[in-house]
């Protein structure tokens, strides 16, 4: 059976070849939505991918700070893996230390000259993760960017995530909303606050700096959370471990979620919960961003010359049980 040729997969979506060959090729001007059918029918078809001739070894590169066994990344880094395998290729792990990202040191996989490119997912020390994209491999940032632009990025839609989250919050009443997280610490966060800050200031409600509470330092090392003394109605975190760790920690204290505190998370991952409210939150699309990922890599190693970029891959709110409307003074 002969492999399908652009034109025949173009036939088949309902595009042009020009279309089809944008999308394969990672160009712009191709919607996520279109981009993915055509990817999903070309591989449906039986498409050979320019790589496909060869079997890729990619390395993926996790800080080990960010590695544990029920982890979000370490969710990543299994879906990560069988995509690489469903497509012939082999991923190789290696967890980063401090010690390796403080000396600016290759990791090993590097060091052997094992990998054909490099995934690197979570965001280590900037001069890190700098230095890695200029060692003369195709290099992937996952769930990160850079401001420089020396890498690929793919990243879900931090900023309008947390915005529709507090957007949502806003409408059913509160006014008085809080955020959990560092937002040095990573790019993420960082974005994900800004949503939240643009969804306050939309709405002319105040920022107190009581009320953003720090879940890491700078680093990205979890610490303990600490309430503040006068409490808001609501916060929204940065993940839902977070979100997690601050239900107990409320529970812990007297509180009643959501009858007195409403919560949000982000990423709709964590599931290693005991008894409680359903969590609302982000849902990330991570099977999407694994998806561009793998097909950009593919791309770049066969050769892609487009200037580096960062891909957002869009998502959607979820509403559970752990907020609710507020009720007002009358409803008492």
């Amino acid at each position: 059976m002969s492999k399908p040729t652009m034109r025949e997969i173009g036939k088949a979506v309902g595009v042009s070849a020009v279309t089809v060959s944008k999308a394969m090729s990672g160009k712009p001007g191709v919607s996520d939505e279109v981009r993915e059918k055509i990817r999903s029918v070309a591989d449906e078809m039986g498409y050979a991918y320019p790589s496909q001739g060869k079997k890729l070894d990619i390395g993926i590169l996790v800080p080990e700070h960010f590695f544990e066994r029920e982890s979000f990344y370490s969710a990543m880094y299994r879906m990560l893996v069988k995509k690489l395998a469903d497509r012939g290729h082999f991923g190789l792990l290696e967890l980063l230390s401090r010690e390796t990202e403080k000396a600016l040191a290759l990791p090993k996989l590097m060091e052997s000259r094992k990998a054909d490119g490099l995934i690197l997912l979570g965001e280590p020390d900037k001069a890190y993760y700098r230095k890695m994209a200029r060692e003369g491999i195709p290099v992937i940032f996952l769930d990160f960017y850079d401001e420089q632009g020396s890498a690929d990025a793919i990243v879900g839609d931090n900023a309008y995530g947390e915005y529709r989250l507090t957007s949502h919050l806003i409408k059913n009443g509160h006014t008085r909303i809080g955020f959990v997280g560092n937002y040095r610490a990573t790019s993420s966060i960082m974005d994900r606050y800004l949503g939240y800050y643009r969804a306050m200031l939309s709405h002319d409600l105040p920022i107190r700096e009581d009320w953003i509470l720090k879940d890491r330092d700078d680093e990205g090392i979890l610490r303990e959370l600490e309430l503040p003394c006068e409490m808001p109605t609501a916060f929204v975190c940065n993940c839902d471990l977070v979100a997690q760790k601050l239900i107990r920690l409320l529970t812990e204290k007297g509180y009643r979620v959501p009858e007195d505190v409403s919560i949000t998370g982000y990423d709709d991952f964590y599931s290693g919960l005991e008894a409680g409210p359903e969590l609302s939150t982000f849902r990330v699309d991570t099977g999407g961003m694994i998806d561009e990922a793998v097909h950009l890599m593919e791309a770049r190693c066969a050769g892609l010359k487009k200037p580096f970029g960062r891909t957002v891959i869009s998502g959607e709110p979820v509403y559970r049980a752990s907020e609710r409307p507020l009720k007002s003074p009358v409803e008492g």
